[in-house]
């Protein structure tokens, strides 16, 4: 199976660890991982805020550099929606974009990829995932398998943490309230670590635990898969 790592443009620039998660996890269960040299964003940032003839280019770039791959995985469920629902509605063919859980537990048929991650951790389930991609419970069956996990509910896991991309910039007051109240769930788990399936919600929620000065990092779980200690 010819597998492509679409990394996204926030992992490419804030977040290059949570890429090369995914190819040492995919490694490890005896898969090679190409890198297209030529992908670029997506599209979903212009499509999202109303510049749909800015996001086709975009949009057609990456169906042509990912053309010809059985399967192309990435690590952001957001992205993932963008490509699977956001470009038909471009009038273009969507290739097989699968979210890392996606890939694992439904292509690979795998739950326990030999993780070994000895905190207490909490995982919200980010809304382009939840709503669009209906991820369910893969990514928490992946990580129920990590060997040494603390794995504790988050209350209200189902609530938005208030990003949303440009709602953040453009309804800073609401998405702040809401921030608050992901950050104080959290808070109240005790967990050492809270994980989701973009890098792009893991930067709001971190961000207002860090100005909060709470004692939780934000990680993408695809990096707490990865890890063997």
């Amino acid at each position: 199976m010819r597998i492509a790592l679409f990394v996204t443009c926030v992992n490419d620039l804030l977040y290059p660890d949570t890429g090369r998660a995914v190819v040492t996890l995919l490694e490890r269960l005896g898969h090679t991982v190409e890198f297209p040299p030529d992908q670029t964003c997506c599209g979903q940032m212009h499509a999202n805020s109303g510049y749909r003839a800015e996001a086709v280019p975009l949009a057609r770039r990456f169906v042509d550099t990912f053309a010809g791959f059985d399967a192309v995985v990435t690590p952001s469920g957001s992205c993932a929606a963008m490509v699977r629902d956001g470009y038909p509605a471009l009038g273009l063919a969507a290739p097989p974009v699968h979210e890392l859980s996606e890939l694992l537990v439904d292509v690979l048929g795998v739950t326990d990829v030999g993780a070994s991650f000895p905190h207490r951790v909490t995982y919200h389930p980010t809304c382009h995932g939840l709503r669009m991609l209906r991820l369910s419970d893969r990514p928490l069956r992946l990580l129920r398998a990590v060997r040494g996990i603390e794995l504790v509910e988050l209350p209200g896991a189902e609530e938005c943490c208030g990003f949303g991309g440009t709602f953040a910039l453009k309804n800073a007051a609401v998405s702040g309230a809401m921030l608050a109240d992901k950050c104080a769930a959290i808070g109240d788990t005790g967990a050492a670590y809270v994980t989701a399936a973009d890098n792009s919600c893991l930067a709001h929620i971190g961000g207002g635990l860090s100005r909060s000065r709470a004692p939780v990092r934000a990680i993408h779980y695809a990096e707490i898969l990865a890890a063997t200690s």
